[in-house]
């Protein structure tokens, strides 16, 4: 099979690279590499390009193409960015979309995988989301990836572009094997600012938020392994082979962890205690997100293999120390 991912620099999309080369596929990745890593590519074509530039998106379907699957991981996805700059994202996340989707369309490439987010849900009024629970998104960000959504069902309704979009909850985790992992610049998620101070000097961990009607007033997240979402990715393409449509699933755990629980289990993993100031809360940051992915596992035939929070924090504890050690050889 022959793939295009776009966004295959990036932290996700990166291990689905991995993946997709272990697995003996043909891959080419597109990536503007403005939040990426062009050394977490450690298989495919690299095509460097934007999806903003409808130029570049016609070179590579011209010269690379056809593709039997897109996998479309670009988006800007900082909450608190989209907040104060709503046009960057409804341009970068709707617009470049916009374009790939065209470039698809004339290019009769016709298999999409989506990455969407939870925040397309807004502030639930359930503890664990299905796929059913209204989508009343409080950000621009989630605003922008359910007008993607919606823009691929409209898709499949008038061109027959069949698609399936993962509504993520909290991606964490590092490959257990390669050595790549989550290197966000700034950094915004919550397990990987916590072991970055543990492995070089900086400012103590910032909780935002103490107040939140949760058990211990911080916010509740379903966290899942890098590794597993990009398992459900793959059998999403043999389930479009069977099944038409434009597609919607929940992609968690289906358990939620507090930020101060999370801390304890870093504590725990990692042997070390854990410094951290709780400031104001953050613009758009609803108290409690917990999957359903009922849909998913019934569906893909597909459950988390790494689902226990202690050895997604240790992959991730692995990594940042592995990247941690080459950078301080890299300086010597």
């Amino acid at each position: 099979m022959k793939v295009l991912v776009c966004g295959g620099a990036g932290y996700i999309g990166s291990h689905m690279v991995q993946l997709l080369g272990e697995l003996g596929h043909e891959v080419v990745i597109f990536d503007n590499l403005s939040t990426g890593h062009q050394n977490s590519i450690l298989s495919g074509t690299l095509i460097v390009g934007d999806l903003l530039n409808e130029d570049d998106l016609d070179q590579l379907f011209a010269v690379h193409g056809p593709f039997d699957l897109v996998i479309h991981f670009c988006a800007k996805s900082l909450v608190g960015e989209s907040v104060q700059h709503p046009s960057r994202y409804y341009r970068n996340n709707v617009t470049g979309t916009h374009n790939l989707l065209e470039v698809m369309r004339r290019n009769d490439s016709n298999r999409l995988v989506f990455s969407s987010s939870a925040a397309v849900y807004g502030v639930p009024n359930t503890r664990a989301i299905d796929e059913s629970h209204a989508c009343v998104p409080i950000n621009p960000y989630g605003k922008s990836k359910l007008i993607v959504e919606q823009m691929l069902q409209d898709y499949h309704s008038a061109y027959g572009l069949r698609s399936v979009s993962f509504r993520y909850f909290n991606a964490a985790g590092a490959h257990p094997e390669v050595a790549i992992g989550e290197r966000h610049d700034p950094e915004t998620h919550l397990i990987p600012n916590i072991l970055k101070p543990l492995l070089s000097k900086g400012s103590p961990l910032r909780v935002f938020g103490d107040d939140y009607d949760t058990p211990d007033g911080s916010c509740i997240r379903d966290y899942i392994h890098v590794c597993d979402l990009c398992d459900a990715h793959l059998a999403a393409t043999t389930f479009m082979e069977e099944h038409d449509g434009a597609h919607i699933m929940n992609l968690g755990n289906g358990e939620g962890f507090s930020v101060f629980e999370i801390i304890e289990a870093v504590q725990n993993v990692t042997g070390k205690h854990i410094d951290y100031t709780v400031e104001k809360r953050r613009a758009g940051d609803p108290p409690v997100l917990v999957a359903n992915s009922s849909l998913a596992r019934r569906s893909l035939k597909w459950s988390p293999a790494i689902g226990e929070i202690n050895r997604i924090i240790e992959t991730a504890w692995n990594f940042h120390r592995r990247y941690a050690a080459s950078k301080e050889l890299k300086s010597e």
